[in-house]
């Protein structure tokens, strides 16, 4: 009896080691390697931009006056979060928020509105700036608190705890 006649599909190697395997009459032997998830995208897709496609696309929303909608392709909750919080310390955003459409697309869709002092564009960019700031603080602070633990420790083994001796 074929795969399609018992009422469901088998992806065409699934089938091929199924029989393979009924036929061989003995289990040893029976080696197949199996491949099924053709669907199923390369890991390196979910972050590097295919050709033609930008990173940051900016929608004027018309039903709203100061805002637009900004989609960022390749990104998730962590980039949509920071942003949007450093976003709301600004006094000239009244709003902003982000939502991701799908839990397996890796883009979001934040929508800013301002007062109109600036531009939902500039506070984007001044809020990615002010970012890259603090993510570079926290680079060198936590660099500077490991380097100091390391030599901390270092000078423990070599001196000896009280305990060790």
């Amino acid at each position: 009896m074929a795969p399609s006649d018992k009422g469901f599909i088998l992806p065409t190697e699934m089938a091929y080691a199924r029989w393979r395997y009924k036929s061989s009459g003995s289990r040893h032997g029976c080696q197949s390697t199996i491949n099924v998830s053709h669907d199923q995208q390369p890991s390196y897709e979910s972050f590097v931009l295919a050709n033609g496609e930008n990173k940051v696309e900016m929608e004027v929303d018309t039903r709203i006056p100061s805002s637009a909608i900004f989609t960022f392709n390749k990104e998730d909750h962590t980039l949509g979060n920071m942003i949007r919080s450093r976003l709301l310390q600004n006094s000239h955003v009244l709003f902003a928020g982000y939502k991701v459409p799908h839990p397996l697309v890796p883009s979001f869709i934040l929508r800013v509105q301002t007062d109109g002092e600036i531009t939902p564009k500039q506070a984007v960019i001044t809020a990615c700036n002010e970012l890259v700031k603090d993510l570079g603080i926290l680079s060198r602070e936590f660099t500077k608190e490991y380097e100091l633990r390391k030599m901390v420790g270092a000078t423990q083994q070599q001196s000896g705890t009280p305990d060790e001796q």
